[in-house]
């Protein structure tokens, strides 16, 4: 089944995402670096960018860089003077980004921050600086909840926060499931379900990355 999926990705992605938007080049460096495979899909990729020019993002935070794919998606749809700031765990996942963001001419909109998200995110809300218009959470699953809450106190109301991968294969459904991205998966869904200040929905989805599902959530005025 999941070459079937695969398959329509592919199609969707030869007709929809024109050549010069695909980066063959980050996700071939990402192998050649021997980055774990877990890059959104090129349509995924397309999503963010899409949602980033719909509201007019111009502060982008991002939780989750490895190589940079996604980073450069939302680099691409705020305009000149506008900022992502990226935060990554791993040194080395950190340095393959850079160079991929500088091939792909976005560096002056990026702010790659190495180290532990927990540690730099109050850093972050001290340094006083502008709310944020759209937050993409794609790091370790387990510390989802946490994440959101702190991309929620850096938002504004009519900002976005998306969170990847919450289905898990289903695992989020499961009272019972022993997997660590399912538990956090779970402890995120209670999390939002529970804050009056925002609206959410989930979607599932399938295709090269398998059976899975990101959740999209509306900071309320």
């Amino acid at each position: 089944m999941i070459e079937q999926w695969r398959a329509v990705d592919d199609y969707m992605s030869d007709r929809l995402i024109i050549p010069s938007e695909r980066q063959g080049a980050t996700l071939a460096a990402n192998r050649a670096s021997g980055l774990p495979a877990i890059d959104v899909s090129p349509p995924q990729g397309k999503l963010l960018h899409l949602l980033g020019l719909a509201i007019g993002a111009r502060r982008v935070l991002e939780i989750g860089t490895l190589g940079g794919y996604s980073t450069i998606w939302l680099a691409r749809s705020i305009a000149e003077g506008g900022q992502v700031v990226t935060i990554e765990f791993d040194p080395r996942h950190a340095e393959v980004a850079r160079q991929n963001i500088a091939r792909e001419g976005v560096s002056a909109k990026v702010d790659l921050r190495v180290g532990a998200a927990l540690d730099i995110l109050p850093k972050i809300e001290a340094e006083g600086g502008a709310p944020f218009d759209l937050s993409f959470i794609d790091a370790d699953k387990a510390n989802n909840a946490a994440y959101f809450g702190w991309a929620l106190d850096l938002s504004r109301p009519g900002s976005l926060i998306i969170v990847d991968n919450v289905v898990r294969e289903g695992a989020v459904a499961n009272p019972n499931t022993t997997d660590d991205g399912g538990l956090g998966a779970r402890r995120l869904f209670d999390a939002v379900a529970a804050e009056p200040r925002v609206t959410a929905t989930a979607i599932q989805t399938v295709g090269s990355k398998g059976w899975d599902g990101f959740l999209v959530a509306l900071v309320k005025g």
